[in-house]
């Protein structure tokens, strides 16, 4: 997604309740050579993925940001940055928005990996709890990321204000599931470009999670 195709967001302000402000990392180098990333963490931005981050951050100057947390690899962190220099906030990261790890499939094609080893077929999951060697399966990914949502509705102050969340496709997808209430069994697995930007309203005073 270039800059100049980036929707216009809301300012965070005129919400009626706490926002959480969910970013994909910009375009990584392993991105354009469609290699499957998960916790590696050789890739950073390139220079469109770069200007992604600025322009999507740019998107959130004078708004009423509190926190930014962010993944703990490379190119999270490097998109990242570019909202700590626009909101004057500090980044403070958490493994726990890390990417899926597909384990022994990590740097190789993914367009070849298989849906036995990945559960996502046909934009769904259809097993969730299928697992690469030495990776993890979306559940696994789903209950990380719902352990980081958890916590931070449960820190005091955690949801007076908006936050941003910088992290990584799958991670964002379960983490939108959890917050919309919908179980890992029925999730989508729809397409989420690099420099994505989710808003879940009311974040802290609605329901999350859910169960078949």
């Amino acid at each position: 997604m270039s800059p100049r195709s980036m929707p216009t967001l809301s300012p965070a302000s005129a919400a009626s309740a706490p926002a959480l402000w969910l970013v994909r990392h910009g375009e990584s180098t392993w991105n354009t050579l469609g290699l499957a990333q998960g916790h590696r963490d050789e890739a950073e931005l390139t220079a469109l993925g770069a200007a992604q981050a600025v322009a999507a951050a740019e998107r959130f100057r004078g708004t009423s940001v509190g926190a930014v947390y962010s993944s703990d690899l490379r190119r999270a962190l490097q998109t990242a940055a570019a909202f700590a220099e626009v909101l004057g906030l500090p980044v403070t990261r958490d493994a726990r928005l890390r990417e899926r790890s597909l384990g022994v499939l990590e740097g190789t094609a993914l367009a070849a990996v298989r849906p036995s080893s990945s559960g996502l077929e046909a934009g769904l999951v259809v097993d969730p709890d299928a697992r690469p060697p030495g990776g993890e399966s979306i559940r696994d990914l789903y209950e990380r990321a719902a352990a980081f949502c958890d916590d931070l509705a449960g820190r005091p102050g955690g949801t007076a204000a908006d936050v941003v969340v910088v992290a990584h496709g799958g991670t964002l997808r379960v983490l939108r599931a959890y917050l919309s209430g919908v179980p890992v069994e029925r999730m989508h697995w729809e397409p989420l470009e690099n420099a994505r930007v989710l808003r879940m309203d009311g974040f802290g005073t609605k329901a999350r999670g859910g169960s078949e």
